[in-house]
């Protein structure tokens, strides 16, 4: 039995870039909602925050979509 730790290695680093990147928009989601609170309180609107927000929570539950569908197929 060999193990090919090329590709080992290149799993490794996808998976570390893509839980990162997954960690990092859903953080910023949750900034976007943190100042839409703020700007409510103050008084104010922040519907640019908010829509990047939902993009944000958009973007990383399509991420989790395609590896259900990339582990399924």
């Amino acid at each position: 039995m060999s193990i090919d730790w090329a590709a080992l290695g290149s799993v490794f680093g996808v998976s570390l870039v893509v839980t990162v990147t997954l960690v990092g928009l859903f953080t910023l989601g949750i900034v976007g909602l943190s100042r839409q609170e703020r700007a409510t309180a103050q008084g104010g609107s922040a519907a640019l925050a908010v829509t990047g927000a939902y993009a944000c929570f958009a973007a990383c539950a399509a991420a989790v979509a395609y590896g259900i569908y990339l582990i399924v197929a």
